[in-house]
């Protein structure tokens, strides 16, 4: 089958996906929620706010595979999900909407050098504006042409105005809303309301089986024992220096991220659907280069010197749920351009990317090459690690 007609399939199978997350109800994932919450949660699930309608956040986001993108076409033949007009692309994979709300506010730390905190795989979403990354992070996606596509935040506003769970405003902020005059405050209170149902325990359980191993109540097998401690090795696998997997110092569980921004070397994705955008989206077609955070702090006055200095850089995920999947062979993609299809061949590529034959990496500077790249791990090694990262998988049974 040729190139062309894979990615054809592929975004006719997400209109496929859309059409089943427009069935969900508001208590289809069933924990108790405040009236805050649980209205994020109908906004986040509701397919009718895109432009034409049919995408809702949970389309690129669903609970399935840990609040990232859920179809599995999707994610082996381009890993990049098609918007609301399904020939639009954007440019990365998305990334999981769970155990983020931690991120702060960007800042820059002048000891370190580093840029942490902020939202989006490039920042953007800074929490500057309303305090709030997760917050400013729910506003973009309605109003983007190459996702949900949305005109406006008063369209918004006037369809949750009009549907079934809009009383929750009501309950929530005191009076109904009104879509036709404080735009921008109204907009805003549905952008938090979208980030407390991401902060609920609905969304972050902390309930996978590693959780379970901190709190005492199950042991590891030895292969996820071993591949925890070569996880945390600085000899070794030296994972945690971006995934800290210790508890916080008052118990509080692991978030398996830092928050900070990094070029991995990774290579470019040649599937990626958005070299083939028209030149309205991508003005650089096949020579386009994701700029990473450096791209972002080129549009900021305050940091655009230090843009060079982190071009290709990339917000370092959670780890938490990087296995959920509800099925075997369900296909991931991994990094920020899923140009990996599996636990097994990004491990690989963090272990040998120095050592070995791999394609160049999109971004030539500023690649890390003093954490990873040749950590001189054998294979059973690498399989130690994949086992352990597969016990953060949410909803364990002990």
């Amino acid at each position: 089958m040729s190139r062309r007609r894979c990615i054809r399939k592929a975004a006719q199978a997400v209109i496929a996906t859309l059409a089943v997350t427009n069935l969900l109800s508001v208590s289809a994932y069933g924990a108790d929620l405040t009236p805050l919450e649980a209205l994020g949660k109908a906004v986040f699930f509701d397919a009718d706010l895109s432009t034409p309608v049919g995408q809702a956040c949970a389309a690129c986001h669903d609970p399935s595979v840990g609040f990232t993108g859920p179809n599995s076409r999707i994610n082996d033949v381009l890993a990049i999900y098609p918007g609301a007009i399904h020939k639009r692309f954007g440019n990365r994979k998305p990334p999981t909407a769970a155990y983020g709300g931690e991120s702060p506010v960007m800042y820059f730390d002048e000891v370190e050098g580093i840029f942490i905190g902020g939202m989006f795989w490039d920042g953007r979403a800074t929490g500057w504006r309303l305090g709030d990354p997760l917050a400013e992070q729910a506003q973009g996606p309605f109003l983007n042409p190459l996702e949900q596509n949305t005109p406006g935040a008063r369209q918004i506003l006037r369809r949750i105005a009009k549907s079934d769970y809009a009383h929750l405003y009501e309950e929530v902020f005191g009076e109904p809303l009104d879509w036709r005059k404080d735009v921008a405050e109204s907009y805003e209170n549905i952008a938090h309301a979208i980030a407390a149902y991401e902060r609920s325990s609905e969304v972050n359980p902390f309930d996978s089986k590693y959780d379970y191993y901190l709190d005492g109540q199950v042991e590891l097998t030895d292969l996820e024992m071993w591949g925890l401690e070569l996880f945390e090795d600085p000899e070794k696998g030296n994972c945690a220096a971006c995934h800290p997997s210790a508890p916080g110092p008052n118990g509080e569980p692991p978030l398996l991220t830092d928050f900070t921004y990094d070029n991995l070397g990774v290579p470019r994705n040649p599937d990626n659907p958005f070299y083939r955008m028209p030149p309205k989206w991508n003005p650089m077609g096949t020579d386009w280069v994701d700029p990473g955070l450096g791209g972002f702090l080129l549009t900021v006055p305050e940091y655009a010197h230090l843009a060079q200095e982190n071009w290709g850089k990339h917000k370092v995920p959670t780890l938490r749920n990087v296995d959920a999947r509800p099925y075997p062979e369900f296909v991931k993609a991994y990094a920020h351009n899923g140009v990996f299809k599996s636990l097994e061949a990004i491990v690989h590529f963090y272990n040998t990317r120095d050592v070995e034959e791999w394609p160049e990496p999109e971004v030539a500077v500023n690649v890390n090459s003093d954490e990873l790249g040749d950590l001189g791990l054998n294979a059973e090694e690498e399989a130690a690690i994949v086992a352990f990262l597969k016990t953060l998988t949410d909803g364990f049974k002990p």
